[in-house]
């Protein structure tokens, strides 16, 4: 009765339309999870988010779960939890893509799953970073472990978002470096992000990682935006 009471005076939204969820839903109501965009990536090697990084990173897989659309559904969700601190999106678009890469025989070798690093006051800023718990999902589905603690970020930036591609890869060239141990060598890391744009802060991550002797690279979005 006083969940009822706490729905009633406190109705919970979804995070992809801002209507008020049935009893049923979560996180996204049935039209959203309906609509999302998926961009079919897993189905095709050389796709979009893997031709991003065609002759700048040797990568053994790339894709993208989701196509952001200005003013989508996925901008939305992004913002939500990026900003809003919905973190259960992340969970949620890690289980519904993990379904899907478990068939991919490339990634079948990942050892590590790597999140793009936040800066240490960026991370106290919003207090999370927000591909955690997208990357856990991934991590246990892929029977890998979550390594946070390997790929470092440097510098403390601002946001990038209306940079171009030149500008971001000027900014972040020298911004990551890496904490290996004997331990790290001969592994697959898995990078991982919420969106691709440009591809320049995942460019730059994977080759601090790459510098890990016999490394392979795997990167895996939530989102895949054009530019």
């Amino acid at each position: 009765m006083f969940k009822s009471l706490v729905n009633l005076l406190y109705p919970k939204t979804c995070n992809g339309c801002d209507n008020s969820l049935l009893e049923n839903e979560t996180i996204l109501c049935t039209a959203c999870r309906h609509h999302l965009p998926y961009t079919q990536h897993w189905f095709n090697k050389e796709n979009e988010t893997y031709n991003k990084f065609y002759g700048r990173l040797p990568l053994e897989h790339a894709s993208s779960l989701l196509y952001f659309h200005k003013e989508g559904i996925v901008q939305q969700l992004i913002h939500n939890l990026k900003y809003r601190g919905h973190q259960e999106i992340g969970k949620l678009s890690g289980e519904l893509y993990i379904a899907h890469l478990l068939n991919t025989e490339a990634l079948q070798s990942v050892t590590d799953v790597i999140p793009v690093p936040l800066h240490k006051k960026r991370l106290k800023e919003r207090g999370y970073n927000q591909v955690t718990e997208f990357g856990k999902a991934l991590a246990n589905g892929l029977n890998a472990n979550y390594n946070d603690a390997l790929l470092l970020r440097k510098n403390y930036t601002k946001t990038q978002t209306k940079k171009g591609l030149t500008d971001r890869a000027e900014i972040t060239r020298s911004a990551f470096d890496v904490n290996p141990t004997e331990a790290d060598r001969n592994k697959h890391f898995l990078l991982i992000d919420d969106v691709i744009t440009t591809g320049a802060t995942l460019e730059a991550c994977g080759k601090a990682l790459l510098k890990i002797p016999e490394s392979k690279l795997s990167i895996v979005t939530i989102a895949y935006a054009h530019t």
